[in-house]
């Protein structure tokens, strides 16, 4: 049994009482609402008015949300082998303006031009760790395809470990083949996986 408060159509307001601690508002002897200590319950088929509500509600945090399905893993490949995204990737002018302009990037905050054929890559943020795989391409020079694109080493043989290839940043060199040495290309292109 529960508190029951009844607007009886023949003998006007019924009230009738116990000690479960639920309070049942009813219309006509049929129920409308259940108030306990969990909060108000409308019976099947009723309805509470949003005109009726006032106050603010709380912040939902979402850590009462169940059954919402995990986001599908970005792919586009088929077969059984995995595929992975780019971590960042860049499109630049390595030409021989001291202002590296960025045409277009994903997850780069900007490019430094190190000197002549020398720039480092900056990342927005920060890589898991700098194991990651370079690709990079440079513009043809007279139409040939002798330009190259490498990460850069601390002594320039390419024996030692790169000069920068951290979790920010990583630095690369370009030229042409021809001319056996680092030279400023005009568009330049590189992404980051792993």
């Amino acid at each position: 049994m529960s508190i029951t408060l009844n607007a009886d159509t023949t003998n006007g307001l019924v009230l009738t009482s116990d000690t479960s601690g639920e309070i049942k508002l009813q219309s006509a002897g049929a129920d409308i609402a259940t108030v306990d200590s969990s909060g108000i319950t409308m019976a099947a088929g009723k309805t509470l008015p949003a005109s009726s509500l006032t106050g603010a509600l709380p912040a939902i945090d979402g850590s009462a949300l169940t059954g919402i399905p995990a986001p599908a893993a970005l792919s586009t490949a088929s077969g059984s082998a995995p595929s992975y995204s780019a971590r960042a990737w860049v499109s630049w002018d390595g030409g021989a303006t001291a202002v590296s302009t960025i045409f277009g990037s994903g997850n780069v905050s900007s490019v430094t031009d190190n000197g002549t054929g020398q720039s480092t890559i900056n990342f927005t943020t920060a890589l898991p760790n700098a194991n990651y795989a370079v690709v990079g391409m440079a513009t043809g020079y007279s139409n040939l395809c002798n330009e190259n694109m490498v990460i850069q080493s601390a002594d320039g043989s390419g024996d030692q470990n790169p000069t920068t290839k951290t979790t920010s940043a990583v630095r690369v060199a370009y030229g042409h083949a021809n001319t056996a040495g680092l030279a400023h290309i005009g568009y330049l292109t590189l992404v980051v996986i792993g």
